[in-house]
């Protein structure tokens, strides 16, 4: 079940039904009587006749008037029929019983001295309840389940901000406006304050912001603690990110920025908290104006008003007239923006191929070498002059950007089915990634926006003249005391689905969605069959990981194993287990494991600090996590040698650097269509691209004459069709080419045609032997 998808928006205070199927029974033993246990019932009695009496249980289970009873007492279809089936097999299994059930059995069989009548199966039904109750305890508890779960009232879960009468002043405008300046501002004249961000660099900038304008303030991430002070004194400024926010701690003023988050599907639930929980005498918001009407609504409900002061661009933002279409036509100041890191690999390798430097930023990359490679981009006395960086610069970094160019106007996303889809970009993703070109204070007075190719300019201008959509509802999410409280009651329930019933009973009212948590319940499940109490379960559960990376998941679960023996990890436990210490690396495949290392380091760290005896060697992992950044600088500076030694190492046919191993799926997203340009051709020559190339396997493909597609490929690189591919991130130049090499070789051999697939090779060969 959904999380985001099942309560997106309430039913104002009706209560739920829940949804059974979460509802996994609890196995029970049947009775196998022995020495210590004589079958009492069948001394009473008689020992009984199996065979009636799974006669007499059938008719018990066809009843109509029992499944009404059963419905009453909470059993719906599937949970009666659930029941009837462990409640049957208990009674045929055990080799003695209770005596009262025994005595009913057998009065049921016999007659008990009367005529022997159907009705008399439905004496079974108090036993048959007391079972159903004893494998679905929650049958038991449903109504404090349900109070448990309601989350119709979150201001009321925040007792110190609702001492308080808080100021709220909402600074709303667009990128590069100054809004968030002006709430910082406030923040450092403030006598105590927090700096609440999204991201850890936003954190790090405002920190060392304020510590330069000799305002002590501490930095608190995830995975760092640093004090102003040299005693460890707790500052009276804090900057942190948004997730690690105290509601306990009061505050004279408090900034909460990105406000907008407040509807993500994973995070919003920490901008919820945040707006709701924070104790400061001013609370300053900054983010987009469609984030106001929802913040004025909810801060109603805790009887605060809402000053909205609005900021408009400091500097000009125009958009062109025409695409860039040639790398041949790169100023310095450029920034393409592409959304797969297959896109930024081949770009940057081409820029390169005309003797360009190029700055390169993606979202996996660590903090500091994001960091560095701004600094490369801005610095005047530097050669390089061009950035190639994914949508991660959209927030967080200060770059001097004249003229941003959007590589692609279709974004790789993941549904809530967990598959790949592609769509156009937002209004809002486009206004945020635009509006770094020409930023106030750099030396590009204003800025310029524009696209790669022509067929995606007046989309672009489109999407950018729209209205972005208000925010509608905000973020929830079970707090680990709710959790704990289901398992007290529910205490054979894995956490996992805990989690789901909770979701199920929950109640929210229309302002809220409960925050889709399916990465809590992939860990909760991976590390399930390890033995942990429940709050150090929900921790590991919480740890933020990306779960497509199976290095950092397979050292979670040895941490959680080592962590249930009771067995320190250590510094040198970590060493072996990555290897350390690393060497330069000379491909992309090297780069991307050590991005993956430092993701571990990271998850120490994180650990270390709710758990610092179990994960005591905090310190040294920082030291060598700093020099795996350092590492990771050298491969990024020269990745365009990392590029050609991937290519040139890989067998023909597996062009693709990194993997994107997921199903991808064409449907619409916010009612936007994704254009489909290259007419009926295009899933014949897509799956070409996937089955030729060794791209993502893509299925229910319908094969096509291979003249179409010689004449596709022949075309790449001025068809639109060629384009189209490479704008989605499918294919790059590079891999068109050996793509149409690879087709050329294989017709001239006759080895086999594009319509067949991969693994019918050894096929193909074995025919081309029998016709010799």
């Amino acid at each position: 079940a959904s999380f985001s998808a099942s309560f997106s928006s309430g039913d104002g205070g009706a209560s739920r039904a829940p949804d059974t199927s979460l509802f996994v029974p609890v196995p029970l033993k049947p009775g196998l009587g022995g020495a210590a246990s004589e079958d009492v019932g069948a001394e009473l009695t008689r020992p009984l006749d199996k065979g009636e009496v799974l006669k007499n249980l059938n008719k018990f289970y066809k009843r109509k008037e029992i499944q009404r009873l059963g419905a009453e007492n909470g059993l719906d279809a599937r949970l009666f029929h659930q029941a009837f089936i462990s409640f049957r097999k208990y009674i045929m299994e055990s080799s003695s019983l209770s005596a009262d059930l025994h005595i009913i059995l057998n009065d049921i069989c016999c007659g008990a001295g009367k005529v022997c009548l159907p009705g008399h199966v439905d004496d079974l039904f108090p036993f048959f309840l007391r079972h159903a109750k004893q494998i679905f305890p929650m049958l038991d508890c449903m109504d404090d389940l349900r109070k448990i779960s309601d989350l119709r009232l979150p201001p009321n879960w925040y007792p110190d901000a609702r001492a308080i009468q808080r100021k709220i002043i909402f600074h709303a405008g667009p990128t590069n406006s100054g809004k968030t300046y002006h709430a910082i501002q406030r923040f450092l004249s403030a006598k105590s304050g927090i700096y609440c961000g999204p991201l850890k660099l936003l954190a790090h900038e405002i920190f060392q912001k304020s510590n330069d304008a000799n305002v002590p303030c501490d930095l608190v991430t995830g995975e760092e603690r640093v004090y102003a002070n040299e005693d460890a004194r707790q500052a009276p400024h804090v900057a942190c990110t948004i997730e690690m926010c105290s509601t306990n701690t009061p505050y004279e003023v408090a900034v909460i920025d990105e406000i907008q988050m407040i509807r993500d599907p994973a995070r919003g639930w920490a901008w919820t908290r945040a707006l709701l929980g924070l104790c400061a005498e001013e609370i300053h918001i900054c983010g987009e104006p469609a984030a106001i009407d929802l913040v004025t609504e909810l801060m109603y409900t805790t009887g605060e008003e809402v000053e909205v002061r609005n900021y408009k661009r400091l500097t000009p933002l125009t958009v062109l007239d025409y695409a860039l279409e040639s790398l041949d036509n790169l100023r310095p100041g450029d920034c393409i923006v592409c959304f797969s890191k297959n896109d930024i690999y081949s770009v940057s390798r081409q820029i390169e191929a005309r003797g360009l430097e190029c700055a390169v930023i993606y979202g996996s990359l660590p903090p500091g070498t994001k960091l560095e490679q701004a600094k490369k981009f801005n610095d005047p006395d530097d050669p390089c002059k061009i950035l190639v960086a994914t949508d991660a610069i959209g927030m967080g970094l200060n770059l001097c950007i004249r003229r941003i160019i959007f590589n692609s106007i279709v974004k790789p996303t993941v549904n809530e089915k967990g598959e790949k889809e592609i769509d156009s970009i937002t209004t809002s993703q486009a206004l945020q990634i635009a509006g770094r070109a020409g930023r106030f204070g750099s030396s590009f007075k204003q800025g310029e926006v524009t696209t790669m190719h022509r067929d995606d300019l007046m989309q672009l201008k489109e999407i950018l003249s729209e209205a972005v959509p208000p925010v509608k509802a905000a973020g929830l999410h079970p707090t680990p005391e709710q959790i704990e409280m289901f398992a007290y009651h529910l205490p054979d329930a894995t956490l996992s689905n805990l989690i789901d019933i909770f979701v199920s009973l929950s109640q929210v009212d229309g302002m809220y969605f409960v925050c889709n948590i399916d990465d809590f319940k992939f860990l909760a499940d991976m590390i399930q069959h390890i033995p942990l109490n429940l709050r150090s379960r929900y921790v590991f559960c919480t740890a933020p990981l990306n779960r497509k990376e199976p290095f950092v998941c397979t050292t979670l679960l040895k941490f959680a194993r080592q962590f249930s023996k009771n067995e320190p990890l250590t510094f040198d436990w970590l060493c072996r287990h990555t290897k350390w210490p690393l060497a330069a690396p000379k491909n992309i495949k090297e780069l991307v494991h050590l991005e993956a290392v430092h993701d571990v380091f990271d998850l120490y760290l994180w650990l270390s600090y709710r758990f610092m005896d179990m994960f005591p060697d905090a310190v040294l992992v920082r030291d060598i996590q700093k020099k795996l950044d350092d590492i990771i600088q050298i491969g990024v500076c020269n990745i365009t040698k990392l590029i050609r030694a991937s290519q040139s190492a890989a067998a023909p046919g597996t062009a693709e650097v990194v993997s994107e191993d997921f199903p991808l799926s064409r449907t619409k997203k916010d009612g936007r269509r994704v254009p489909d340009r290259h007419g009926a051709a295009s899933t014949e020559a897509l799956s070409v691209a996937v089955e030729a190339a060794g791209l993502r396997r893509v299925k229910n493909l319908r094969p096509s004459r291979p003249g179409t597609r010689q004449e596709d490929l022949k075309s790449y690189g001025r068809g639109s069709l060629a384009n189209r591919l490479l704008q989605e991130g499918l294919l790059t130049q590079e891999m068109l080419r050996q793509l149409e090499s690879e087709w050329q070789d294989q017709h001239r051999n006759g080895r086999y045609g594009f319509g067949s697939k991969r693994g019918d090779q050894h096929s193909s060969k074995e025919r081309g032997k029998k016709r010799k």
